[in-house]
């Protein structure tokens, strides 16, 4: 598709039910690139985007793959002026290795971050979507913190506190992705600024969707359950709930929010440091 003169291009990576739900605040009148590692679920997003009246188009993403990803950020600066950015892909404990958890979650979101961040447009705007889990990680130490926000994407995965005999456990290394998320999301948020644009994260807890489905059917399925009878709200939340708030973030009143993350969990990280979800009392 040729580029058309003063056309926006907002990227959803992950077509998931969270990355449209945020789409379709975001984009009216904009070209949005729906990028999956499954052709067949950005199609079917595609078609749903399409039937309520957005311009779409879609594309194969590896996010652990600099080469794809490296072509993905080509094919939408071709198109026009990116202005927006939705990184909604990832692996859930249950779904994957703790390798694979690293490689996907931490490491592509950094090259996701990076490559970006080199054709963002002046007033552009991303969110990348971390977890709850990340705010359920003990303290880190401040050169560790430090390591997760800054090392070079691609050599990220050789840190020391990385190593396959320190991250031995797949929820471990999903939260220690999504706190090193929202660590990369504060470091980049400066170097997206030199370029006028903003970059935040959004910390769901449960939310209704396939992955939460197949999280509360695996074997941490029974402790998921309980997070969500103990918290304040009392339920599980929705993925408009989560698109709101990345409407506010990719929006006008968003403007002076950036390298910041937004945690949306109906308490349930109140519950775990301060609640009967304690950690002493909390799901592996």
């Amino acid at each position: 598709m040729a580029r058309a003169a003063n056309t926006q291009v907002v990227v959803v990576i992950g077509a998931g039910s969270i990355g449209q739900a945020i789409a379709r605040r975001v984009s009216a009148g904009k070209h949005v690139i729906l990028a999956d590692l499954r052709r067949e679920a950005a199609d079917a997003a595609a078609t749903v985007l399409a039937d309520a009246g957005f311009e779409v188009s879609t594309a194969t993403i590896d996010v652990s793959s600099r080469p794809s990803v490296h072509a993905l950020v080509g094919n939408a600066a071709a198109l026009g002026e990116v202005t927006g950015l939705i990184h909604a892909a990832g692996v859930s404990p249950s779904q994957a290795s703790p390798a694979t958890i690293l490689a996907v979650d931490l490491y592509g979101t950094a090259l996701v971050l990076e490559e970006f961040g080199n054709v963002i447009a002046r007033g552009g705007a991303g969110v990348v979507i971390a977890s709850q889990s990340g705010h359920r990680l003990p303290a880190l130490r401040a050169e560790e913190n430090a390591a997760l926000a800054t090392t070079p994407a691609d050599e990220l995965l050789s840190l020391p506190m990385l190593r396959p005999d320190r991250v031995t456990d797949p929820l471990h290394a999903y939260q220690i992705s999504k706190r090193g998320n929202a660590l990369r999301v504060m470091a980049e948020a400066v170097r997206w600024g030199r370029r006028g644009a903003r970059i935040n994260t959004i910390s769901p807890g449960i939310i209704f969707t396939p992955l939460a489905r197949d999280e509360l059917a695996g074997p941490r399925g029974a402790g998921y359950r309980r997070m969500i009878e103990i918290s304040p709200a009392g339920r599980g939340g929705t993925p408009d709930e989560v698109g709101t708030v990345g409407a506010l973030l990719m929006g006008a009143d968003g403007a002076f929010i950036t390298g910041s993350d937004f945690l949306i969990d109906g308490g349930v990280t109140a519950a775990y440091w301060f609640g009967d979800l304690t950690p002493e009392r909390a799901p592996d």
